[in-house]
């Protein structure tokens, strides 16, 4: 490579490094007890706490779907449910319910269940704890959408680092053998071997962690364009359709969704009469019901009169990303010898990443260094 095109990738590192270091230090740090937000969670904070209500069911068998939305709407005595949120994992059903079919901000309100009693679960107290500082700072700095944007752009700038250094290593190489640390030169020496070795080390997960965090900081813009682009598409095929009058079972509905959809489960049924659901229509998130298929999306209406399913598609490329860059940004997909695995390739990251500033802080003055 010719010396001025070497210097001229010397310079994009450099800056690219510099100008993205601070803040990559700062989501090292506060990714790694994210990493493990589960144990945390699981050994400081006290499981929900059950209200000592039950919804009815029969003969000691869970409650239906029905039965939670119908306990729901009893315990608020709202008119309306608006939503249905499952989580698979955490054991908890969320019925939303409101005054009005539309409810303004602050109208309503959220009730948890445990699916499997169907006890009334009080919610945690949002106390702005260390675990919620820890993913604030992580995701969007206090700032929202320009935070979130903000660390976009610098996941795509490490990007950019992580490639002008590989184009800086390769001639580098030529001079030492692999995993060289020269221990009887300067400390500077010392640590630009460590970097190097550390960063070449960590070059694959550092970019599928940069590439799938700058894939997290758009789910707000991605789910607008889906909204705005296949659902709104999906919602025109029926918009000649009448409101629904009546409401079918919930249960009824998820046995149409598992026919038409095997292999899969629901995890949040909108309310026909909602802005994203149609006058008509259940609008129905499904996700894979095994660790393989768990990150593939698909969205169905269906029937709120009938059960019926009345469309289905699956979730364009762009929201599968979204899903699929979730778990291999945490590493929460392989249980913990995977997140052990994480929260070791942070911790040399973080010294790649403090390396690089050390070197920059102690560069030679006056003159440029070999």
């Amino acid at each position: 490579m010719k010396p001025r095109t070497l210097r001229q990738w010397a310079w994009v590192h450099k800056w690219s490094s510099l100008v993205s270091t601070a803040f990559l230090l700062l989501l090292c740090l506060t990714g790694l007890p994210l990493i493990f937000h589960e144990e945390i969670e699981h050994a400081f904070e006290p499981p929900p706490q059950a209200s000592g209500e039950f919804a009815p069911a029969s003969a000691g068998a869970p409650p239906t779907l029905d039965e939670l939305v119908a306990h729901a709407l009893a315990r608020s005595g709202d008119p309306h449910a608006n939503f249905v949120l499952i989580d698979h994992d955490e054991a908890l059903v969320q019925v939303g319910t409101s005054p009005t079919r539309q409810p303004a901000p602050g109208e309503a309100n959220t009730h948890g269940f445990d699916p499997r009693s169907g006890a009334v679960l009080l919610p945690h107290e949002d106390d702005g704890g260390f675990m919620d500082v820890m993913l604030r700072l992580h995701t969007d700095l206090y700032l929202d959408l320009p935070g979130k944007l903000f660390l976009g752009f610098l996941g795509l700038l490490m990007a950019v680092a992580l490639v002008s250094g590989v184009v800086l290593y390769a001639p580098f190489m030529r001079r030492l053998a692999f995993g060289t640390v020269r221990h009887g030169h300067a400390p500077r020496t010392r640590w630009l071997d460590i970097h190097n070795l550390l960063g070449i080390v960590t070059l694959v997960w550092l970019m599928v962690v940069g590439i799938t965090g700058t894939i997290n900081t758009l789910e707000l813009p991605l789910g607008q364009l889906w909204r705005a682009n296949d659902l709104a598409a999906m919602l025109q095929r029926h918009a000649s359709d009448a409101p629904a009058q009546t409401l079918a079972p919930l249960q009824g509905a998820m046995a149409s969704a598992a026919e038409r959809a095997p292999g899969t489960q629901p995890v949040s049924i909108i309310f026909p009469g909602m802005a994203i659901s149609g006058p008509r229509h259940y609008l129905v998130i499904l996700r894979g019901d095994t660790p393989a298929t768990r990150q593939q999306v698909q969205a169905m209406l269906i029937d709120a009169e009938t059960g019926r399913v009345a469309d289905h598609s699956v979730m364009p490329w762009y929201v599968q990303a979204l899903s699929w860059s979730q778990p291999l940004h945490f590493g929460d997909y392989g249980g913990l010898p995977l997140k052990i695995l994480w929260a070791l390739l942070t911790v040399l990251s973080t010294v790649v990443l403090g390396s690089g500033l050390y070197l920059w802080l102690r560069k030679p003055r006056g003159g440029r260094a070999a």
